[in-house]
C-alpha cells in the first residue's frame, strides 16, 4: 500500500492540482466511486485494494460516509445507500439536461418500439442522463446514471467527435466488449472522424450482440455539444442502412427542437 504523505504530495504536484486541492475529499470520493455493479458490497480490505489506499485511510473515509448516511455496514461489509442518489439528483436538476430530454426519450421510445436514450461524456465513458423504453420491453437494465465505454457506442462516438482531436484520441481506450467490438485505435479514430463529418454515428453489435444504435449530437444554444441522443434496436428485421434512413431524420428533428432548451 502507498504511503500517503510524500507519495500523494508528489502525485498532486505531478497532476498540477495546486495547493488548494483537498486530498481528504478526493479520497472520500474515490471510496464512493469504488462501488458499482461489479462491487455492490465490499469489506474494508476490498475497498482499500480498489482505491489503492492504506486501510487506515479507507477506514476513516468509510466511517465518515456511514455517519453522513451515504454508506451502511453490517460490521463487515459496506454498501452504498440511496442517499448517494442525492449527488446525482443535484447534477440532473442543476443542468436541466435530464428534465428536457427525458420526455423526448420516452416519446421516441414509444414511437420507435425500442429504447431511446441521451448521454453525456465523462472521460472515456458515457453516462445516461435520460432513458425511455417501450412499455412491453421489460428486460432492460440500462437506466439513468449507468455507464458504458464511449469508444464502442454510437452515443460515445458522437460525443468524442466534438472534442479536440488529441483529447478524443486520448479517451479511446479499446477492449473487446463483444466479438464485434472494434479495438484498433487507428480505425476507431477514423470512425470518430466519420461521426464528426457526417453528424451521426451508427454502431452495430459492438457494445451488445444483436443490437444496433444510431446517435446524433445535442448542441446547446451556443453550439457546444453537451449530450447525444440515440435510438437502439435489435438487429433483426432490417439492414443498418434502412435503419439509418428511417430514424436519422427523426433524431435530427428532435435534436433541433431540444437544442434551444439546453443551457
Amino acid at each position: 500500500m502507498p504511503r500517503i504523505g510524500e507519495e500523494h504530495a508528489a502525485r498532486r504536484r505531478e497532476a498540477g492540482h495546486g495547493a488548494d486541492f483537498l486530498e481528504a475529499l478526493a479520497r472520500g470520493l474515490a471510496v464512493l466511486q469504488a462501488f458499482g455493479p461489479e462491487r455492490r458490497q465490499m469489506t474494508l480490505a476490498e475497498v482499500a485494494r480498489a482505491v489503492d489506499l492504506p486501510r487506515a485511510t479507507v477506514r476513516r473515509a468509510l466511517h465518515t460516509l456511514v455517519v453522513l448516511g451515504h454508506v451502511e455496514s453490517d460490521g463487515r461489509l459496506f454498501r452504498l445507500t440511496p442517499r448517494v442518489l442525492r449527488l446525482a439528483a443535484g447534477y440532473l436538476g442543476a443542468s436541466g439536461v435530464s428534465t428536457v430530454l427525458q420526455p423526448l426519450c420516452e416519446r421516441l421510445a414509444a414511437e420507435a418500439g425500442g429504447p431511446c436514450s441521451a448521454a453525456v461524456l465523462d472521460g472515456a465513458e458515457i453516462v445516461f442522463v435520460a432513458y425511455g423504453r417501450p412499455r412491453l420491453m421489460l428486460n432492460v437494465s440500462t437506466m439513468v446514471g449507468s455507464r458504458l465505454p464511449a469508444f464502442c457506442t454510437a452515443l460515445g462516438r458522437v460525443l468524442l467527435a466534438h472534442l479536440p482531436e488529441a483529447e478524443s484520441a486520448a479517451a479511446l481506450r479499446p477492449f473487446p466488449v463483444t466479438p464485434r467490438t472494434e479495438t484498433d485505435p487507428a480505425r476507431l479514430q477514423d470512425l470518430v472522424a466519420a461521426a464528426r463529418a457526417e453528424g451521426h454515428a451508427l454502431v452495430e453489435q459492438e457494445a451488445e450482440l444483436g443490437f444496433r444504435s444510431l446517435a446524433v449530437p445535442l448542441p446547446r444554444q451556443d453550439g457546444r455539444v453537451v449530450a447525444a441522443l440515440n435510438i437502439g434496436m435489435p438487429m433483426e428485421g432490417e439492414t443498418g442502412e434502412a435503419f439509418r434512413a428511417r430514424w436519422l431524420p427523426r433524431l435530427l428533428q428532435e435534436a433541433a427542437e431540444a437544442s434551444p432548451l439546453l443551457l
